[in-house]
């Protein structure tokens, strides 16, 4: 371990949910939110990132601060790790693999530091609530833009038969090595959306952010069987109305609200 490190700190005045996305397939590696500020840290130098991130944001026409920084390594890992608590959700107990598991919860092992995703964010966290009040056994389901796996997991954990898939090879990778570790299995995955297979599911899940959900709407209903479910996700408050009128032809079935943050379960009818 070298004797210092880079701390690129970015806080977008909105977007926030982009610019993490953006950060994570730009880096591959774990961020740390704070106060609507995103940290990437690296022993790699990160100006070429920042240039990347302010290049972004100046396109979108959203105003942000950068701050990069070389520190002293503190061996910034364990540090971070140290800051990491367990999550119940519904009725999972979702951890790192260091922290013991729970009696009588669906155990679910997520190593943040290693992976996208980790069930403590307000949009993940509602979509693991309606996994596991309408997954069945052997019912089919596809994870759109899967991340870390763990919606896939969790409805793997529930009996369901899971396929997934993310634009981003590393997340498909990080997904594999997530379902390994909690000794569940995926039936199909590969790298790309919803548009790259053919079948039909009885759940679809998007937990990705409104824009992209809007973009590929007709995918994702064309995947989802008839009086099948499709849970969206990631879609801040003055998206809502956009996003419920592209997908006025299926029935709201609920919609959890958490912060700024909507999840919508809805029925193909």
């Amino acid at each position: 371990m070298q004797g210092f490190y880079y701390e690129l700190t970015v806080t977008p005045k909105e977007r926030v949910d982009f610019f993490s996305s953006l950060l994570l397939e730009l880096s591959g590696s774990a961020l740390e939110e704070k106060n609507s500020s995103l940290i990437l840290r690296s022993e790699e130098e990160l100006d070429t990132i920042e240039w990347a991130v302010k290049e972004a944001a100046n396109k979108l026409g959203i105003e942000i601060e950068t701050l990069l920084e070389k520190k002293d390594n503190e061996d910034w890992i364990s540090k971070y790790k140290s800051s990491i608590q367990p999550v119940k959700v519904s009725s999972f107990y979702i951890r790192p693999e260091w922290e013991a598991k729970k009696e009588n919860l669906i155990d679910i092992i997520i190593n943040p530091a290693l992976a996208f995703g980790s069930g403590h964010h307000e949009s993940t966290s509602s979509c693991i609530t309606l996994i596991d009040k309408i997954v069945k056994e052997s019912n089919t389901v596809l994870d759109v833009g899967c991340g870390s796996g763990i919606l896939g997991i969790c409805a793997s954990k529930k009996g369901a038969v899971v396929d997934i898939c993310d634009t981003d090879e590393l997340a498909v990778s990080s997904a594999k090595e997530n379902f390994s570790l909690n000794k569940v299995t995926f039936n199909s995955s590969w790298s790309g959306s919803a548009n790259s297979t053919s079948k039909t599911y009885d759940i679809v899940i998007a937990n990705i952010i409104a824009d992209i959900i809007i973009m590929i709407n007709k995918d994702l209903k064309s995947r989802t069987k008839e009086s099948g479910y499709l849970i969206l996700s990631g879609i801040i408050d003055k998206y809502f109305d956009k996003v419920r009128e592209k997908f006025s032809d299926f029935e709201l079935i609920e919609d959890i609200h958490k912060g700024e943050w909507h999840t919508m379960l809805l029925k193909k009818i």
